[in-house]
């Protein structure tokens, strides 16, 4: 079955960080330099686009998607196994991200940094709650506790770091790579590039990059962009718990499904000197991308090197 969730989580975060632009001119990082006067015309902007794309979202994800399947009394279901947890970082990277654009939207308004922190670093919980309940009413699927665990996990992750020090000195990426598997299942994995990119978990790598000066080195000639970055990824899966001996009646190879541990030197593309406001907004609408670096991967079947990993 369709592993949907993580395809709209992957969805969710790219809408917000195509939206990141609209502050991160005003907002360049998520300091405290941000003047704490409210602007009621920027700060209606805010409710009006981010309520329009809440009501929205929900109405047309209804109609588009649950409509079109049973429903039944608010249910659970247990889906920790599946897809060996890929789908649970993509629900962590997804609330982290959309709690970082709901906070920098009001701060860009002028309201208070406590403020924001918490009505901002809300806001992925607020719409990835909602489809957990939706979900809970379909016959179909079901909440998952295991999702709304790892969407806690991600708005914590935003929320912790900026009551504790008013910037996010370790920040989820991305990064994919193609793989093989997607031809003996392309319904699930993709039937190309970049359906792939959303379905083929084999291909994905979720990471936690943190920034090495904001340590105790920012009065250091240390490079300010320098990050140190580890990852979890997971290759050999041609199905959500087991991989199918057959698809469309041919059969289908042989792979071991495996858990995979990476670290990394990344760049945080935010923390780069420019001049440029057109680069800066380049830059900071690609901070989500884990930047390929020479990568060692860590497995039950050992240790490799990657010159360079995507």
């Amino acid at each position: 079955m369709l592993n949907y969730r993580t395809i709209l989580s992957i969805a969710l975060l790219l809408i917000c960080l195509s939206n990141r632009n609209m502050v991160s001119a005003q907002v360049a990082d998520t300091t405290t330099s941000v003047a704490d006067t409210l602007n009621k015309k920027k700060l209606t902007k805010v409710l009006v686009i981010g309520g329009t794309a809440y009501v929205g979202g929900m109405f047309v994800l209804y109609n588009q998607w649950y409509k079109n399947y049973p429903q039944s009394k608010f249910h659970f279901i247990d889906d920790r196994e599946e897809w060996l947890q890929m789908d649970k970082f993509g629900h962590i990277t997804t609330s982290y991200y959309m709690g970082l654009i709901g906070y920098s939207s009001l701060r860009w308004a002028g309201v208070s940094e406590k403020k924001s922190i918490w009505y901002g670093g809300m806001t992925g919980m607020l719409f990835l709650t909602t489809i957990e309940v939706m979900d809970g009413f379909s016959e179909e699927w079901g909440a998952s506790p295991s999702d709304m665990v790892a969407n806690v996990i991600g708005t914590t992750l935003f929320i912790g770091q900026q009551l504790a020090w008013h910037e996010q000195k370790a920040v989820m990426k991305f990064s994919y790579h193609s793989t093989t598997y997607a031809q003996y299942d392309p319904a699930q994995l993709g039937s190309n590039w970049a359906q792939s990119i959303l379905k083929d978990y084999n291909g994905q790598t979720y990471w936690l990059s943190a920034n090495i000066s904001s340590f105790g080195l920012q009065h250091t000639r240390f490079p300010k962009w320098l990050n140190i970055a580890g990852g979890y990824s997971a290759d050999g899966m041609t199905g959500p718990y087991v991989n199918p001996t057959e698809y469309n009646g041919a059969p289908v190879p042989y792979s071991e499904r495996i858990r995979q541990y990476y670290i990394a030197p990344d760049i945080d593309l935010s923390r780069i000197p420019v001049k440029s406001k057109t680069l800066k907004l380049i830059f900071n609408a690609l901070g989500f991308i884990k930047i390929p670096m020479p990568t060692v991967e860590f497995t039950k079947n050992g240790v490799k090197f990657y010159p360079l990993y995507f």
